[in-house]
């Protein structure tokens, strides 16, 4: 008879469990708040932006910082996390500004390397370099010289969630770009790799977090982005 504890979705084994987050228990529980950069000279010109640090805000990208702040200020943290990459640095600056506490730049915040195709407009990429195909319609596999950019994106993004929630204090900010989001939520979820495009995330949404003590996530939100459009303050 098997004497093991019932599995009720809580994880009760650290080093069977696939659930924790944290893989230890946590003091307390934690609420992470996390957001896209807005809008950026890349984005605004369709090119591949991956991990190069030569895109940078545009106006627009900018007002929806200042919106972002002003849609958060209701709400308490105790410490912001954010990609050191300059659009994503930007961005959180605009919205920690008056807060005591220094942001916290983590390189496993930094969106995933994507090599030669970075800086080339979407349209060149495709019309000269068929991995870009693969890239788009399965990113899982796409690869250059062996190297997966995705694969190794989830394992950022583990190291990435434990940095954040090993940290002092329960509520957080985490400022970051698409992709890595997209591997921070699956990862919160479950879900591998292979579920890459399953989440979209807008320039300036905000998706939030709970996390028990045991490491395990709770969405309470996703890719939410009334305060682009309203004076919403969430709380």
């Amino acid at each position: 008879m098997n004497d093991a504890p019932p599995v009720t979705g809580g994880a009760y084994d650290f080093e069977r469990a696939t659930s924790s987050l944290a893989g230890k228990l946590l003091s307390s529980p934690k609420k992470v708040t996390i957001v896209r950069h807005g809008l950026s000279t890349w984005n605004l010109e369709s090119r591949v932006q991956g991990s190069s640090n030569l895109s940078v805000l545009t106006e627009t990208g900018i007002i929806q910082a200042e919106m972002c702040r002003a849609a958060l200020s209701g709400m308490h943290f105790d410490q912001c996390f954010a990609s050191p990459i300059t659009r994503a640095k930007s961005f959180a600056e605009v919205i920690w500004e008056g807060r005591e506490e220094p942001i916290i730049f983590l390189d496993s915040l930094k969106e995933a390397h994507l090599f030669h195709l970075e800086g080339l407009r979407n349209v060149d990429a495709k019309a000269n370099y068929p991995e870009y195909t693969m890239w788009r319609e399965e990113p899982v596999n796409f690869n250059v010289n062996g190297v997966y950019p995705i694969r190794n994106l989830w394992l950022t993004a583990r190291e990435a969630w434990k940095e954040i929630l090993l940290s002092p204090g329960e509520n957080f900010l985490v400022v970051t770009h698409k992709s890595i989001l997209r591997a921070l939520i699956c990862t919160a979820l479950g879900l591998g790799p292979e579920r890459f495009r399953a989440v979209d995330v807008n320039n300036g949404g905000i998706s939030m977090f709970d996390i028990n003590t045991r490491g395990e996530a709770m969405v309470q939100s996703l890719n939410m982005t009334a305060h682009m459009y309203t004076n919403h303050v969430y709380h």
